[in-house]
Parts: C-alpha cells; structure tokens; sequence
C-alpha cells in the first residue's frame, strides 16, 4: 500500500510517496504554487499515477502542542484535499520536521540558499517516515507473542 505524505506551504509543498510495500520513504517531489486548488490537482493527479491509498498531511502546532493560524489553514488544505484525491486525509503532527530538514540538507554539504529546492521534500520524508514507524509499531504491538 503506497503511501503519500504532504509538507504543505505557502510557496512550496513538498510531497514524499512510500514503496509500494508502504514500509519505506520512496519518491519525494516539490509542488511550486501558492494556490491550494492547483496544489490539490497536483497531488491528486501524483496520488492517482503511483497508486496511492492513503493521505498523511503535516499539521503545523507549536512547541507546547497548540494550533495557530497556520494549524487551521492546514485543516482547511486536508478538507480541500479530500475532495480532490476522494480519499480520507490523515493529519500528522510536523512539529520540527522543517528544522530537521534543513538540518540534514546542511549536513550533507548544502549551503542555505540551496535548501529552498529541497527542504519542503525532505520534510514531507520526515512526516512519512513518521507515520510509517508509528503504523509499523502499532502492527507489532497488535500482533502479541
């Protein structure tokens, strides 16, 4: 089961898909738009074309755990994106995933100003990756002895 997980922005969404077997972070793209419907029929178009089964959007809270403006603006985004894809639109909290991606970027030689091209991508990995060892976990903790 392929997997799809959204970095949503203002400028730049980044957007990672799974392996087919849903275990791993596979394919990652940037959508370069500021309008939510053209982002929503890229996505859509991408989750049709690699078979994807399920949604995973990062949900922007502050460090205490709260939501601000941009916390409602995404819930808005999934609500969007649910009717696009016609698919249930699962909301993942991101809390430092844009921090650690542009932590990784700089450790693997990028300079800042190269990180623009790429940090929203290894964000929505960040986010996929997230989600696939909390399911990963769940599974085992299901299966008992």
């Amino acid at each position: 089961m392929r997997i799809m997980a959204i970095d949503y922005g203002d400028a730049r969404t980044g957007v990672a898909i799974s392996d087919p077997t849903g275990l791993l972070a596979g394919r990652t793209e940037v959508i370069h738009s500021r309008r939510p419907e053209e982002v929503c029929a890229q996505i859509a178009r991408m989750a049709a074309e690699a078979g994807v089964e399920e949604l995973v959007l990062g949900l922007p809270r502050n460090m205490d755990g709260t939501e601000g403006p941009r916390g409602e603006l995404c819930r808005a985004f999934g609500k969007t994106l649910e009717a696009a894809v016609g698919r249930p639109v699962v909301l993942w909290d991101e809390r430092r995933t844009t921090i650690e991606a542009h932590g990784i970027l700089h450790a693997g030689g990028r300079r800042m100003k190269q990180h623009r091209r790429t940090v929203d991508a290894v964000a929505a990995s960040l986010i996929l990756e997230g989600y696939l060892t909390r399911k990963r976990l769940e599974g085992e903790a299901g299966e008992g002895i």
